[in-house]
């Protein structure tokens, strides 16, 4: 039984969106490669045609693992989030205390990640370390080059 892929709803129409991509796209742009390949004569020294099949059978894994993160989507309710404490979908203000130097990150489910928009995925050490404090906390968070150490200065969504 596959896992339940909690998500907000934009990040379920983009996930439809790049399955419909993949499926009414790129699986036929591979099966005509592979039938091209396939027409230029003896298969067992037609290294496109390998590639082909190669490509063709990554992109079907690929399809299949999107089906099932659709399948097993459950859309998070917006209105029913509480800021009183870090939890998914909160956008967190933090201060290094360190550096005294501020971030902000949304916290979102793993595929919805974005690193670059400042969206970071509740499985990460960060996000970890943040769940369930509130406002005025300084957490400790193990990270790969030591730890770090944040006070919480705002949540919201």
């Amino acid at each position: 039984m596959a896992r339940a892929s909690y998500m907000t709803e934009e990040g379920l129409a983009n996930l439809k969106k790049e399955l419909d991509r993949l499926t009414s796209v790129e699986r036929p742009a591979i099966s005509l490669q592979i039938a091209e390949a396939r027409d230029k004569g003896d298969l067992s020294e037609n290294a496109e045609y390998d590639a082909a099949k190669e490509a063709q059978g990554l992109l079907e894994m690929k399809i299949a693992r999107l089906e099932d993160m659709v399948a097993n989507a459950r859309i998070i309710d917006e209105s029913k989030i509480d800021t009183s404490k870090v939890q998914i979908l909160n956008r967190v203000k933090l201060k290094n205390t360190k550096n005294n130097q501020q971030v902000e990150y949304m916290l979102v489910s793993e595929n919805e990640s974005d690193i670059k928009h400042g969206k970071i995925s509740v499985t990460t050490p960060i996000a970890k370390g943040l769940l369930g404090k509130k406002v005025g906390d300084v957490v400790d968070i193990q990270v790969p080059s030591g730890i770090m150490s944040f006070e919480i200065m705002e949540i919201s969504l």
